[in-house]
C-alpha cells in the first residue's frame, strides 16, 4: 500500500467517525432530521452510506403514505454523507441539486426503508453521488443523484 493509500484511508475512516459521532449527538440532544423523522445511519465507509428510516406517524402526508419530501430527505441524508466520507478536515459542503425518482409509495405498513449511497465523483468544488432505497422486501421504492458543493479547506 502507497502512502497516497494511507491518507486516503485514514482521511475516510476519520470522516466516519466524525459523521457517526455528529449523528449520535443528534440524537442524544433530540436535534436535526434524523431525531425528528427517525433516521438512522446503519454504516458508512470510504464513500459508502447505508442509512435506513422506519416509516412513522410523522412522515406520512394526507394520503396515509410516506411523504416524497421524507424520501428525498432520507437519499439527500445518504448521498451528502457519502461524499462527507472522502473530504479532508475543515472541508464542508452543501446540496446544489436533489433528482429523485420515485418508483412506488410506502404505506404505513412496518416495512423498514434502507438507503444506499456512493460517491461517484469528489472533485475540488463540486461532488456527485448516487443513492436507491429499497423496502425491506429488497423492492426499489426511489432511486436518485445530486450534485454538491464541497465548500473550504484542502482535499
Amino acid at each position: 500500500m502507497t502512502t497516497i493509500d494511507n491518507h486516503v484511508q485514514d482521511t475516510s475512516a476519520k470522516r466516519v467517525g466524525e459523521l457517526t459521532e455528529v449523528f449520535q449527538r443528534g440524537l442524544d440532544e433530540n436535534l436535526g432530521v434524523g431525531a425528528s423523522l427517525g433516521i438512522r445511519l446503519e454504516s458508512a465507509g470510504d464513500g459508502y452510506t447505508r442509512y435506513y428510516l422506519d416509516p412513522n406517524a410523522a412522515t406520512i402526508n394526507a394520503m396515509f403514505t410516506v411523504h416524497g419530501g421524507v424520501i428525498a430527505t432520507l437519499m439527500d441524508t445518504a448521498m451528502g454523507s457519502a461524499v462527507f466520507t472522502k473530504l479532508g478536515d475543515g472541508v464542508a459542503y452543501t446540496t446544489l441539486e436533489l433528482k429523485v425518482n420515485f418508483i412506488r409509495s410506502v404505506t404505513l405498513d412496518g416495512s423498514r426503508l434502507t438507503c444506499e449511497a456512493t460517491a461517484v465523483h469528489v472533485g475540488r468544488r463540486t461532488a456527485t453521488a448516487e443513492g436507491r432505497i429499497t423496502d425491506a422486501a429488497g423492492k426499489l421504492i426511489a432511486h436518485g443523484s445530486t450534485t454538491i458543493l464541497v465548500l473550504g479547506g484542502d482535499r
